[in-house]
């Protein structure tokens, strides 16, 4: 089956395998896949060692047999208890060679196996082609505001009373902003937030409005698809507005990480030294160390993330300037609750403001 007919019957398969190494799974799969290596990265190196070093057949042998008892695993472990009429999908790079052996095997049992061909490298192309498809027909409400306004918690309240969402941030593991990194938490790879952008996309409904947060044109190390950002630019606005205590409160729960690890929090306020200079930041980190977060986080807000922010909305979104000013009453998630609820209404009785 080629690339583009898996991407619209991906949800028929039972099951999707992918044949590859552990590593390459990490960097990046089809959605829902599991992994079953019939080679995992030290027997590919090794393999590939005895490839360049030794010869193409001594290679072929070799890993044949390490192949052989990897898929033996796979069966004892994973394919035992399957029904007759079970149906995977399988893949691996581009070759096919990983995942043929895997489904012939299959085959033989009498399981009705599909194949990706061209493998991985295939479906990705596929989904770099579809993004731009699947954006231009949805009706993008991009929610806006400054540093601490709550789009984060009014995309998630929106959620929960099941509007649609695209959640940029936490697809991409970070917070969108120099100080944005979540410890502990590492970024996916460029090729896995595409997919995972991808694959929140293709279950949206065009007739509905989906809502996404400002974001510019990388969240952290990845960058966002440009057909998306260019749809988020052209679409209608809602500007958030909280008052800076307000902000101030919020920020100080969103990054708690900051609060009680204040050496992280100074270290990472180095970066701004390019933007505010030395002497500025060498302060902030002073009056942290002295506990005194709070001041620096709202001189933070109004010295370096507004005036950025509010220049960046008027120069890319050309919708901002009509944007509808949406106001909860504080920073809480109930607060965003009463806030989402009133959108969703709105939108369910044709609200013009929402829905222009």
């Amino acid at each position: 089956m080629n690339a583009s007919e898996v991407l619209a019957q991906l949800h028929t398969f039972d099951t999707i395998i992918d044949a590859r190494s552990e590593g390459e799974f990490a960097q990046d799969h089809l959605p829902g896949a599991v992994n079953w290596p019939t080679l995992n990265d030290e027997e590919r190196k090794l393999i590939g060692t005895l490839y360049v070093q030794v010869n193409q057949f001594e290679a072929k042998k070799r890993g044949a047999a390490i192949a052989a008892r990897n898929i033996a695993r796979h069966i004892e472990r994973d394919v035992i208890e399957k029904p007759r009429d079970w149906k995977p999908l399988c893949y691996c790079w581009r070759g096919g060679k990983r995942s043929g052996s895997l489904s012939l095997i299959l085959d033989q049992i009498g399981f009705r196996v599909t194949l990706v061909e061209g493998g991985y490298k295939a479906f990705r192309a596929a989904v770099v082609q579809d993004i731009p498809r699947l954006v231009s027909g949805l009706d993008w409400r991009v929610v806006c505001g400054t540093t601490g306004s709550g789009k984060t918690r009014l995309l998630q309240a929106l959620a929960a009373q099941g509007a649609q969402v695209v959640d940029l941030e936490a697809l991409a593991n970070h917070r969108s902003s120099v100080l944005g990194a979540i410890p502990g938490l590492p970024q996916p790879s460029q090729k896995r937030f595409d997919t995972l952008v991808w694959d929140a996309l293709r279950t949206l409904d065009p007739s509905r409005p989906v809502f996404i947060e400002s974001e510019s044109k990388k969240v952290g190390n990845v960058s966002v698809p440009t057909s998306l950002i260019e749809a988020m630019r052209s679409g209608s606005c809602l500007n958030l507005v909280l008052p800076d205590t307000e902000r101030v409160a919020l920020l100080l729960e969103d990054y708690d990480f900051f609060v009680h690890d204040t050496e992280h929090f100074c270290q990472r306020l180095k970066v701004l030294a390019e933007f505010r200079g030395k002497v500025v930041v060498e302060q902030w980190q002073a009056q942290v160390r002295a506990g005194d977060i709070a001041t620096v986080v709202q001189e933070l807000l109004t010295q370096h993330y507004d005036p950025v922010y509010v220049q960046s909305m008027q120069r890319n979104f050309s919708r901002f300037g009509c944007a509808k000013v949406i106001t909860p009453e504080n920073h809480t998630m109930p607060a965003m609750v009463v806030l989402a609820q009133q959108l969703v209404k709105d939108f369910v009785l044709g609200d013009a403001a929402i829905s222009a």
